[in-house]
Parts: structure tokens; sequence; C-alpha cells
């Protein structure tokens, strides 16, 4: 396959090679967690490669952040476009579900890098706000069925319930309890499908 990839595709491949690893490494250990030698070394590349492709670790991790919050966006999209008038409650069930459960390193970038942005320089939280209000517009911009979000403030509430509820479902050492949280919330963002 190799021999038939222009040097420009190839160069791209790993470019997105590294930011998935990238997306990994920052989702699982944080920021300060990983440094460019791990996140070269999942890649399968150099150090040297990662610096050709981003000029520093903030960069990788602005555009990972970037990357996953798209990657959210579109989650959502097919959602909307795959069960109809259930896209909502749906969505809802698959982010306290699988989620909420499956390894860290594949995790939501909103739930696991909003508060590695939190703590970072104005450009990524300026990337952030930005990808931010873009779910939210796609939340509320969704096909109007009950209790789906209507509006942009709609949106954030539901967004701020979700992510803040898989933290904390991830953070208790206790599975029920961490289920209990998922359902709490469930029952709250599509209640009548839950009573």
């Amino acid at each position: 396959m190799g021999q038939h990839m222009s040097r420009s595709d190839q160069k791209q491949l790993t470019r997105q090679r590294i930011l998935d690893a990238a997306g990994r490494s920052f989702r699982k250990g944080g920021f300060g967690g990983v440094g460019v030698d791990g996140v070269a070394k999942d890649a399968g590349v150099t150090s040297g490669a990662f610096y050709v492709h981003f000029n520093s670790k903030a960069v990788a991790f602005r555009e990972a952040m970037d990357k996953g919050m798209d990657d959210l966006k579109k989650g959502i999209q097919l959602f909307q476009a795959q069960h109809g008038d259930q896209w909502w409650p749906a969505f809802v069930r698959f982010y306290l579900g699988e989620k909420r459960q499956c390894d860290l390193a594949d995790s939501c970038a909103l739930q696991s890098l909003a508060p590695e942005v939190a703590r970072s320089d104005d450009a990524a939280r300026d990337a952030f706000s930005v990808a931010l209000v873009a779910v939210a517009q796609e939340l509320a911009s969704g096909r109007h069925t009950a209790h789906a979000p209507g509006d942009i403030d709609e949106a954030l509430v539901a967004l701020a319930t979700l992510a803040g509820a898989v933290t904390l479902s991830r953070a208790v050492s206790d599975p029920l309890l961490a289920d209990r949280i998922a359902q709490a919330t469930e029952k709250t963002l599509v209640p009548l499908l839950s009573s």
C-alpha cells in the first residue's frame, strides 16, 4: 500500500496517527501525564517526527482536543441520522453507557479533556470554547423531539450534565453508585422514557 501513496499522503497519515495517539494519551493521562516521547512511541514514530508535524506538545493537545470535540459533534449527527425521533434518548443512553464504561483513552473529549483545558493556556481555552458552542449548536439544531435540547442554553446544560455524570461515575469506586449516577442522570435528561 505504501508504494502507491504520495509523499504528502504518507505525511498526512503519519500526522493523523500522531494526533490519534496524542488524543488517547491526553485523555488517559492528562496533559502533564504524557510527554512528546510517549506520544511519539504510541504513534510508532520518533520524537523528531512528532516535531515535524507539531511545534509543541501544547499544539498537539489543542488539535487533539479539537478533533475530540469534532468527533462528538459527528457522533451527535450520526445519532440524529440513525435514530430519527428517538435520537436524543439513544444518544443519552450511549453516552451514559458505552462512553462512561469504555477505557479512558477512548472516552469523550468533553468529559476527559475539559479539566485539562481548564488548566491549560488561553489558546486551548479559546479553541475549546469555540468547539463547545459548535457541539451545543449541533445538539440544539437536531430534530425537536421530547426532551431534546431546544436551544443553546438547554444544550449546554445537557452537555454539562452528561460530562459531569460520567466524570463522577468514573471517579467513584462503587460500581453500584456509578450506575445510580448514570440512571439518575438519564431520568433527568429523558424523564418520560425512564419512568
